[in-house]
C-alpha cells in the first residue's frame, strides 16, 4: 500500500453501496460520517489519507459498488484541542514529565468518535504547558494504551523530554511489564511472532509471516482451570501486541471484545493493566520506576487466582 502520509491510527474502512455507487467521495464520506464537512473530507484527501484499494484517490473520483474506502482521520484545520478538566490519577510528576495511572475507558488522544474526554484532553487542563509534537492532536504523547487497556502512561512536558522519551522508546532502553488475565494456561516463553494487519478485517491485527517483527516474554504467575494470569513484557511495540501474541497462542485476554469470544458472565473490558515502567529520566538519567495500582475488575479475577495475596510475590 502506497502512502505518503504516515500515520500509527487504525483507519476506517468502507466498502460502498449499491446507491453510494457514482457519488464523488469526498461527497459520500460527509454522508457516512455527518459530524465532519465535505471541506474536512477534501483536506484528508489532499493530504493523501483516504485510499480506494490501498491507492490515494483524488477530489473528484467517483465511487463504484464494492470500493473498500480507506479513512485515515488527521488533524486538519478544522481540528482543535480543548483543555478539559478531567481528574487524573498522577503517579508522578517533575517539570518534565507526568505519569498517570490510565482507567479503562479512556482514549488516549483525539480520534473519529472521541474528540473530547481523551488523555490529551485531561492533559491540557492539568498542566499549562505541554510539550508539542510532530502532530498537534497529540500534545505531549510518547506511547499509547489502547482504550480499555489501564495502567502506567507517561507523557512529556518539555520538548527535550519528548524527544528523549521517543528515542528510549524507540530504542527499547524503557522497560514495560503488563499483567494480563487470560483463558487457559500458555506456556511461559518468548513469544517472537511478527504481526500485521489482518487483510479480510482491516481494524484488526493478526500475526502474519510478511509482518513486522513482534518480541513479548510471558511468564505465567497463577493458574487454575479456566484462566491464567501471565506477566508479559513487551520488547517491541506492535499495535494490540500482547493481546494478539496470547490470541494467537489460543489464550486471548478475559474480556477482549476484538480477540476473545464473546462471554455475556466474562469482564467488561480487556484484563489487560500496564502495571510497570521502568526507564532513566530523560533529563536528570535518574532512575524512575513506575507502577499503576491494579484496577478493582482485574483484583476480583486474580483473587480467584491467587487468593488474597494477589500474586503479590510473583507480580513483583
Amino acid at each position: 500500500m502506497n502512502r505518503s502520509t504516515q500515520s500509527n491510527e487504525e483507519p476506517e474502512l468502507l466498502i460502498t453501496t449499491l446507491e453510494e455507487a457514482g457519488t464523488r467521495i469526498d461527497k459520500l464520506l460527509a454522508l457516512r460520517y455527518p459530524k465532519y464537512s465535505r471541506t474536512y473530507f477534501q483536506n484528508l484527501i489532499e493530504m493523501k489519507s483516504v485510499l480506494i484499494d490501498g491507492e490515494p484517490v483524488k477530489k473528484r473520483t467517483i465511487a463504484d459498488e464494492g470500493d473498500e474506502i480507506e479513512v485515515i482521520f488527521q488533524a486538519t484545520p478544522e481540528a482543535s484541542l480543548e483543555p478539559e478538566q478531567i481528574p487524573l490519577d498522577i503517579l508522578y510528576e517533575d517539570e518534565h514529565i507526568l505519569a498517570v495511572n490510565k482507567p479503562a475507558g479512556m482514549v488516549v488522544h483525539p480520534a473519529p468518535g472521541n474528540w473530547s474526554g481523551t488523555f490529551v484532553n485531561a492533559l491540557l487542563g492539568y498542566c499549562q504547558n505541554v510539550a508539542p509534537g510532530s502532530d498537534p492532536l497529540r500534545p505531549g504523547i510518547v506511547h499509547r494504551l489502547d482504550k480499555d487497556t489501564t495502567g502506567v502512561m507517561v507523557a512529556a512536558k518539555t520538548l527535550a523530554a519528548h524527544q528523549k522519551l521517543i528515542e528510549l522508546f524507540s530504542n527499547r532502553k524503557i522497560e514495560k511489564l503488563y499483567l494480563a488475565v487470560c483463558h487457559g494456561r500458555p506456556a511461559s516463553q518468548i513469544i517472537n511472532m511478527p504481526i500485521g494487519r489482518n487483510p479480510s478485517r482491516r481494524k484488526e491485527m493478526t500475526v502474519l509471516p510478511d509482518g513486522k517483527d513482534a518480541l513479548t516474554e510471558i511468564q505465567v504467575a497463577a493458574f487454575n482451570e479456566k484462566m491464567s494470569l501471565v506477566l508479559a513484557k513487551p520488547r517491541t511495540g506492535r499495535t494490540h501486541q500482547i493481546r494478539v501474541h496470547l490470541k494467537a497462542l489460543g489464550c486471548p485476554v478475559l474480556g477482549d471484545a476484538i480477540y476473545a469470544k464473546p462471554d455475556p458472565n466474562g469482564p467488561e473490558r480487556q484484563l489487560l493493566h500496564a502495571y510497570k515502567l521502568s526507564f532513566d529520566h530523560p533529563i536528570t538519567n535518574a532512575p524512575i520506576r513506575l507502577i499503576a495500582p491494579i484496577p478493582a475488575d482485574m483484583k476480583t479475577y486474580l483473587q480467584k487466582l491467587c487468593g488474597p495475596s494477589l500474586c503479590a510475590s510473583a507480580i513483583h
